[in-house]
């Protein structure tokens, strides 16, 4: 099977090399991880090997695709360092973003912060014999076949973390489950986040006893309140008024602007001052964002521009150009919209308003949140929107009705609290894996 997979693979890069080298070097994010990626750029990881050598102990590796998997993965590793203190504990991620996450809040956690190789049977085996693991954490997805071969044909154990099934990845799977099938099969053990998601999994031919229901790590996360100097720096640092109401919009997609925009337009005039703080997911189209709201005659500023601006300046919008400030911003919030949900893009962590107690809302898809954002729905805590007007109708009655808002944001927490716990779990799916490959 790994064969034939490698001829198709081979096969797809050669009639898409003319178009992958321009797309390369016209990337600026692509450009600079490309040859890490490949395993021929050294990076710190490199000046590991001796290390592991010396403690006899082979490291820990988490693998995390991106931004939201590194976001999850925190807790993970921040634990992991703590319960297994004399291994070191080493972390991948495959996009420049993610890497840029993982250094701000992990670099002085994991032992190495490195970039995972592309499925090509040389990167794989060039970037895996450096680091030479003794067990593999794979956070969510980012799931290769080569990779995975190399594992097993290395004896490395591979665990998948706060796993989950979507119904469209399960129903494509399942299409194709003469080569999925064995693909899971290469995980020593699949925890899960819910029992749906166990299910799903058992139904592609996963045995049961690989199969843990740990939770949904995201509940995990470090929930202590920002210090009041830390909030008021930060609300003097974008002139935010003492009474001012805030809207916050959190990475937001590319067509979820539009929609945002129309709704602000009417709550402006009913709240004339109204700020409302925009998040892209990618802060490069925080420049094309700015304009579509300078576009209506809002007075929108970059964050970065803010030091500059006059002080005494008032603004309408503000527009995140940074990463890594997003989860401290909700703090601010009065209510907060999370993004990816007016649009296909499955939705992103609801958690990081509800950790403050803010009242929550999303769009329709949150498929990729489906049970954490079916919680803070049916308990209060946060409520879905579909349009301009309904977003208009919900934010204009939160703005209003202080102790409603408050009751939703009190519920929000609630939900967060009461569902922690999946880190443990996870470690002692870690553990037994550990314990039980010694014993081989």
């Amino acid at each position: 099977m790994i064969f034939l997979y490698n001829i198709l693979f081979f096969t797809v890069i050669t009639l898409c090399f003319p178009l992958i080298i321009p797309v390369v070097l016209l990337s600026d994010k692509r450009r600079k991880t490309v040859l890490r990626r490949l395993g021929f750029a050294r990076s710190r990881a490199d000046t590991l090997q001796n290390k592991f050598h010396h403690s006899g102990k082979k490291p820990i590796w988490i693998h995390a695709l991106s931004v939201g998997e590194v976001l999850s993965a925190e807790p993970l590793v921040r634990e992991l360092k703590k319960r297994f203190r004399f291994r070191d504990i080493v972390l991948s991620v495959s996009t420049k973003t993610g890497f840029e996450i993982a250094n701000k809040r992990l670099k002085e956690t994991a032992d190495s912060i490195f970039f995972y190789p592309y499925d090509l049977a040389f990167s794989v085996k060039r970037i895996v014999a450096r680091i030479d693991p003794e067990l593999v954490v794979i956070v969510e997805s980012d799931i290769w076949p080569n990779f995975l071969f190399e594992m097993k044909r290395r004896h490395i154990p591979v665990i998948l973390a706060n796993a989950r099934l979507s119904k469209r990845s399960f129903s494509g799977y399942k299409r194709v489950l003469f080569f999925t099938g064995p693909l899971f099969l290469s995980f020593a053990n699949i925890c899960t986040q819910s029992v749906e998601d166990a299910w799903r999994f058992r139904c592609l031919d996963v045995p049961s006893n690989r199969i843990k229901i740990t939770g949904n790590i995201k509940f995990d996360q470090e929930n202590r309140p920002l210090p009041t100097a830390e909030i008021e720096g930060l609300r003097m640092s974008m002139n935010i008024q003492m009474q001012q109401k805030v809207l916050l919009a959190g990475s937001t997609h590319k067509g979820e602007e539009s929609i945002l925009l129309d709704a602000f337009l009417r709550l402006k005039r009913e709240f004339g001052d109204l700020l409302f703080i925009v998040a892209p997911r990618d802060p490069a189209r925080a420049r094309s964002v700015c304009r579509i709201f300078k576009s209506k005659g809002f007075s929108a500023f970059l964050m970065r521009e803010l030091s500059r601006a006059r002080s005494d300046k008032r603004y309408d919008v503000i527009i995140v150009d940074a990463i890594g400030i997003l989860k401290k911003l909700y703090a601010l919030a009065d209510v907060a919209f999370v993004g990816g949900s007016l649009v296909k893009h499955g939705g992103h962590n609801p958690l990081e308003p509800a950790a403050f107690s803010r009242p929550v809302i999303f769009g329709h898809d949150m498929s990729d949140f489906a049970g954490i954002s079916k919680m803070l729905v049916e308990s209060g805590g946060a409520v879905r929107v579909q349009d301009a007007e309904s977003i208009y109708s919900i934010v204009s009655k939160l703005l209003t009705d202080n102790q409603k808002a408050e009751e939703m944001g009190s519920m929000a927490m609630k939900v967060f609290n009461a569902n922690k716990g999946a880190v443990e779990k996870t470690l002692n799916a870690i553990e037994d894996v550990m314990q039980l490959k010694n014993e081989e």
